[in-house]
């Protein structure tokens, strides 16, 4: 339950669970077959169920759930060229609201992170925030569409260059969807991904 991003030339890998949450993480140079550790200094809080995604400069960690089971609304910026961290915004009336299992995908300018599941109160979530590293903020995905996909965690999203597709997962209900929808940032609009097709795959998480 940690995660892993390439830089072009090293493996970073953060965070997760072994007998407890970590903070921890390395840099793998698979051209030495060799390690260097993350630094501590100021890194995210121990978590697992987060997600990273690399910029071109830095690994933009966020999300997850810390020791106790608690969701979390904030991550870190980590530099793997000076081995140093600072923090998301969290206190931003647009910072998206904690949760894990969720996803997030890099689109080049901003980091899009969408669904997931906050056991406090509002559960499985169609909600999210898209993230701008360079100015530390964060503006909210449109959730009020009809077009907007059904609360879900369990899903998997990918980038497409233009747009965010998301699929499949399991409702409040864990019943397991073979639904998904297309997110475009530049219009904060969502589009449905076909699902009556005979060959739609089968609904998974």
């Amino acid at each position: 339950n940690h995660t892993a991003v390439w830089t072009g030339s090293v493996m970073i890998v953060w965070g997760g669970y072994s007998g407890g949450y970590l903070n921890t993480g390395g840099r793998y140079n698979p051209s030495t077959n060799s390690w260097q550790p993350t630094s501590i200094y100021n890194a995210p809080t121990a978590r697992s169920g987060h997600t990273a995604v690399w910029t071109g400069s830095l690994m933009v960690v966020w999300g997850g759930y810390d020791n106790n089971g608690n969701p979390l609304n904030r991550g870190g910026r980590y530099n793997p060229s000076t081995d140093t961290w600072q923090s998301t915004n969290y206190t931003s009336t647009n910072t998206t609201t904690a949760r894990g299992n969720h996803t997030a995908v890099w689109t080049g300018s901003v980091m899009i992170v969408w669904g997931g599941w906050n056991k406090y109160g509002s559960g499985y979530v169609n909600t999210g925030g898209r993230y701008n590293p360079s100015t530390d903020s964060w503006q909210p995905t449109n959730y009020t569409s009809t077009n907007t996909p059904t609360a879900r965690s369990g899903h998997t999203a990918v980038w497409t260059g233009s747009v965010m597709v998301v699929w499949g997962g399991a409702d409040k209900d864990l019943n397991y969807l073979n639904t998904g929808g297309r997110y475009n940032p530049s219009t904060n609009s969502w589009q449905p991904t076909n699902y009556t097709s005979t060959n739609t795959p089968t609904a998974r998480s």
